[in-house]
Formats: C-alpha cells, structure tokens, sequence
C-alpha cells in the first residue's frame, strides 16, 4: 500500500435538499444517503450519482442516517425529537419512535440490526427494539452531561461521544461503564475496523487516537480548522490513514501511524465548511457534505479499477 494516496473527486452530486446535514454509506458501500434540512432522507448511487429513493417524514431537519445489516431497512435522526425506521425497498415509515427530550443527534443499528441506538440533545442514549412493536426504549443511559455527538457499536458494547469531553463505554455483557475523559469536547467519533482503536475528532483542531481498551492517548493529528462547528472524521478501510473536514472548505488526510498529513483536498475554492463525511467499508473511497452537495473521492487506482 502507498504511503502517499492522492484522492481525487470522481463525483459531484447537487443534492437539491437545503443543507446536506449528513452523508452516509450503506453497509457494503454500493449505496449512499445524505440527510437535508429540507427535512429529507435521499438514497443514491454514488457511481453514477442516480438519486434512487426520497424518503419524507421527519417534521424538522435529519440530522444522522444508518443503514441496516441487510440494506432493507435505514433508521434516521432528526431535531424533531424522533427516530423513524424506514422500509428502504417501499420509502415508507415503518415505525416512529418518541421519548427523547430534545433533537437526535445520532444513530445507528447493532451488528444484527435488531436494536437502534440513539443520542440526543437531552443527553440520553437509548436502545429502540425495532423488530418489535414496543415504542418505548428498552434502556436509557443519562450520565452525559452535554450533548451525545456520536453512538458506536459493536457485538457488546456501546460507544458514545459527548460535547461534555467525555468517550463512554457501555459494556451490555457484564452491564459496565468506563467512561474516557478527553478534556475537550468531541464532536465525533470513529472505530478502527479491527476494533481496537477510537478515533475521537475534539473542538480545538485536533483528531485523538484512543485505546480502546486502556483509554489511553495513542496519538494526536493537528492540521485541520474545526472553529465551533461539529466536524467529522473517519478511518479508511484499510485501517492506516484517517480523515477529517474542515471548517475552511477542505479535508485533510493523515498517515495513522506516523500522524502526518498526506493530503489536503481541496473540496472547494469558495470555502463552506465540510462538515460530514464518510469512508467506504472496502474500498479507498470517500463522501463529503459541503453546503447543498455531496462529494465522492476516490484514489487514482481506485478510478482506474472501475474504468477497466
């Protein structure tokens, strides 16, 4: 693998829906959503940039998405306070869940996709039975004392960032906390493919590599310009390189081990922050939400496969 990689863009997509508050993969990458605040949820191919799907009925803007295991069912967040599950295939809600006290800023499916995670404004994460009927949570967790950013899961635990400068783990098994204290508020987070890092993107301009077991500092990676906004970041598929946007029109890429900026892409020259991305689950590929577009990045190698 290169230790240099230079992306570049192979798509540009005009979303048509306000604000792209966020921008998501599917579970395998073939498919992508961007979430509006025209209070819309849209699917698209990020090949071809084909819009597939829109997915209408939140009351206020969709803050997160998530696609399930199977790709049949995405479950989104919104500042209307609820978590809609929809039918991917049909575009219809299926189910509407209610309880937090405030917008939802985040959410995501267990590995099964048989629960929902959410984080909110209210500083609560809550665990949501979709297969069921139940429209209440099956467990609330209140030990934020800010705002959640963002909720990670794996097969036993549950991950969550918090503006309060906190990473907390939930450990479902052994019914534990460990709760990681970065110092700074975190505004997103991130896990290595291998499960054994967190990636925690903090409000003073700097990425902070945890151990996921200890909750040790690994490392820092400077660079990028956050200013007060809720900037994401991301780890690549092969698990050396992560990524960060920027409050000044661009994106920075880091080599994991070394720390050291790789690329500075520009995504645009009249600035607007870049505030959401995400890394496809295989390949060398990227997302970007500027404004009202959508950004696909590949690598040379990568664009040179899918024209062969």
């Amino acid at each position: 693998m290169p230790a240099f990689l230079n992306f570049n863009c192979s798509k540009t997509i005009d979303c048509k829906q306000g604000a792209v508050r966020a921008v998501r993969y599917n579970v395998d990458g073939s498919y992508c959503m961007s979430c509006g605040s025209d209070k819309k949820i849209k699917l698209w191919n990020p090949v071809s940039g084909l819009l597939l799907k829109t997915y209408g009925g939140h009351a206020d803007e969709v803050t997160d998405v998530a696609g399930s295991c199977d790709s049949s069912y995405i479950v989104s967040a919104s500042l209307d306070k609820s978590i809609i599950y929809w039918d991917v295939a049909t575009g219809a809600p299926v189910r509407r869940l209610r309880s937090h006290a405030g917008g939802v800023r985040c959410v995501c499916f267990n590995e099964d996709s048989s629960i929902a995670i959410s984080g909110g404004r209210d500083n609560a994460i809550m665990c949501w039975d979709i297969r069921t009927r139940r429209l209440d949570p099956v467990q609330v967790m209140k030990e934020a004392k800010d705002c959640i950013t963002a909720v990670l899961t794996n097969d036993h635990k549950i991950f969550a960032s918090s503006l309060d400068g906190c990473v907390r783990h939930y450990d479902i098994r052994i019914g534990e906390l460990t709760c990681d204290e970065v110092g700074q508020p975190i505004t997103y987070l991130a896990q290595t493919r291998d499960e054994q890092c967190l990636l925690a993107g903090c409000q003073d301009n700097a990425l902070r590599l945890l151990d996921c077991e200890s909750g040790g500092l690994l490392s820092e990676y400077k660079g990028h310009k956050s200013a007060d906004f809720h900037i994401e970041c991301g780890i690549l598929a092969n698990d050396a390189h992560l990524v960060s946007g920027s409050s000044e029109g661009d994106a920075y890429v880091w080599d994991l081990l070394e720390a050291k900026v790789l690329q500075r892409i520009r995504i645009s020259d009249n600035g607007g922050v870049v505030h959401s991305l995400a890394t496809h689950p295989k390949r060398q590929e990227m997302l970007f939400a500027r404004r009202r577009d959508m950004y696909v990045f590949s690598t040379d190698l990568q664009i040179e496969e899918e024209q062969l």
